[in-house]
């Protein structure tokens, strides 16, 4: 027998050894003997009071033994000689639509315009140490695309797109650790990402599959409504048959591409703003009631803030728990900052990134010349203008909080983690009114819901500008382009996802769209 059941645990019996097993006796009314074994199968923290509690749902196995196996089978199968589909795109649309056909007997052939995760380690460290930013392999660009190095987090509102379960149990398959299928939050660290990543594409190789790294896509030829070839920088041409279109949000030259062909694409409503960093302790402070060092059973706190500013939402976006600021830029005379954190996430920083809601319709008058391109040439804009604030290098232009709101420059600037370092900068008066205006009504409010949030101890570092794609690709209810009846926009870079967990799921779906499998 088998009971599923809710325990409500204290911080101090968490210390208890088999207290799972302890609660769960009470709570059945029954002997500690009768119970075979704990599962765990959700965890979660409730800090909202001093008293801090840990939320527990269990399988509790009863005179039966707890199995071993995972829930779910993935069966990969030799494709090296079956029909291919061309994939672009190794991010994780990508990579998870690549697993799909290979489960459903097709061969992915994935053109990845950046490096192997190896390799690009080089090219990041080019970014942070030199300032040169390499267009085709960076923090958005190579193997496992942006989620590589983004921090891993894995939750998702994504619940009705597919199964969210099923991406979770593959990615344990392929070495994350099953935590993740417990934590209410879930993420596997930076520092734990790319050996997964690397996992995925060797599995791919194995069985059958094809990866093509430092292979960019440079145009396609296209007759009677299909794409009939792709062109490789390099000047090779591919025959192909259906083309996933994988390229996530920062591939601008795709969407370029796709606009000087008439392809259709669309403005897409976005957020930028800032990343605001935090010693940690102050965020721990705040969230778990405590003056000196968190309690050793609690992980680097958290925040997740929302704001209405005149209309216009203000919300925290990929807040990172003891992590670090990293340079997202994908060109050099841009600065875009980013955040993530390692497994332990035991960086004495957090970070968050402070976004405001633009409407491409309503907020963007100036740039009606571009099109479809409107919001991507707004965020070019923004970019542009934080690298000549930096001083012209990746270095980021930077605030303390309490200068941004009151409108004068900082003279001195926290500590910060972001390697190339901060120039002290009048954001304030940088930013277009309707972001600055916004972000200052924003962290005021912030600081009235979260007592010391608002603090000089804090700076604000731009801009984070890449939240979103801010271009969307049209696709039918059979996932293909409405006009190209061979290609299938998918992920982030077609605007149908939001993350590490959503963008597999819809590579998944475009994978069982392209094959004829949907």
């Amino acid at each position: 027998m088998v009971k599923d059941i809710q325990l409500r645990i204290s911080l101090k019996e968490e210390e208890i050894p088999d207290i799972l097993i302890k609660k769960s006796a009470e709570w059945l009314s029954m002997s500690r003997d009768d119970i075979t074994g704990i599962k765990i199968l959700r965890k979660s923290i409730d800090a909202r009071k001093p008293k801090i509690i840990l939320n527990y749902k269990v399988s509790v196995y009863i005179k039966e033994p707890v199995p071993e196996t995972s829930d779910y089978t993935f069966n990969y199968k030799d494709v090296s000689k079956a029909k291919p589909i061309h994939i672009i795109g190794f991010g994780p649309a990508g990579m998870w639509a690549a697993l799909r056909c290979i489960e459903l007997g097709f061969k992915p052939i994935v053109l990845e315009r950046g490096a192997n995760v190896k390799d690009r380690r080089r090219d990041l460290k080019a970014i942070n140490q030199d300032h040169f930013v390499n267009e085709d392999s960076n923090y958005c660009f190579g193997e496992g695309g942006a989620g590589t190095y983004s921090d891993g987090k894995l939750y998702t509102r994504s619940l009705k797109r597919g199964d969210v379960r099923r991406i979770f149990e593959n990615l344990v398959y392929h070495g994350a650790t099953d935590q993740i299928l417990v934590d209410a939050h879930p993420h596997i660290g930076t520092n734990k990402l790319p050996k997964v990543v690397q996992n995925i594409r060797e599995n791919i190789i194995k069985f059958g599959g094809e990866i093509h790294f430092n292979t960019r896509v440079t145009d396609f030829s296209i007759k009677n409504n299909k794409i009939e070839a792709i062109q490789l920088q390099n000047g090779e041409e591919l025959i192909t048959d259906k083309v996933i279109l994988a390229t996530g949000h920062s591939a601008r030259d795709i969407f370029q591409l796709l606009h000087d062909k008439n392809i259709a694409i669309e403005a897409k409503s976005f957020a930028m703003g800032v990343r605001a960093e935090h010693p940690q302790h102050i965020i721990d402070s705040i969230q778990y009631h405590c003056e000196g060092p968190r309690p050793e059973l609690l992980p680097a706190a958290s925040y997740s803030l929302v704001q209405q500013v005149n209309g216009r939402g203000v919300y925290s976006f990929c807040m990172c728990p003891g992590g670090f600021i990293v340079p997202a830029a994908t060109a050099n005379g841009e600065v875009v900052v980013n955040g993530m954190s390692p497994s332990r996430r035991n960086n004495k920083f957090a970070n968050s990134g402070i976004v405001v809601e633009i409407n491409a319709e309503r907020d963007l008058k100036k740039y009606e010349q571009f099109g479809a391109l409107k919001a991507l040439e707004f965020q070019k804009d923004l970019e542009k203008l934080a690298f000549t604030a930096g001083g012209r290098s990746q270095v980021a232009p930077a605030q303390r909080m309490t200068d941004f709101v009151e409108g004068k420059l900082s003279n001195t600037l926290n500590e910060t983690s972001y390697q190339p370092g901060l120039n002290s900068a009048p954001l304030h008066s940088l930013f277009p009114k309707l972001i600055g205006a916004s972000l200052r009504k924003g962290f005021k409010a912030f600081g009235d819901k979260m007592k010391g949030y608002y603090t000089e101890e804090a700076n604000i570092i731009g801009v984070e500008s890449r939240t979103s794609s801010p271009v969307s690709i049209p696709r039918t209810e059979n996932l293909a382009h409405p006009e190209i009846t061979n290609l299938f926009p998918c992920g982030e870079g077609g605007g149908y996802a939001g993350g590490i967990i959503s963008a597999a799921m819809d590579g998944e779906r475009c994978a069982e769209a392209a094959t004829g499998n949907l």
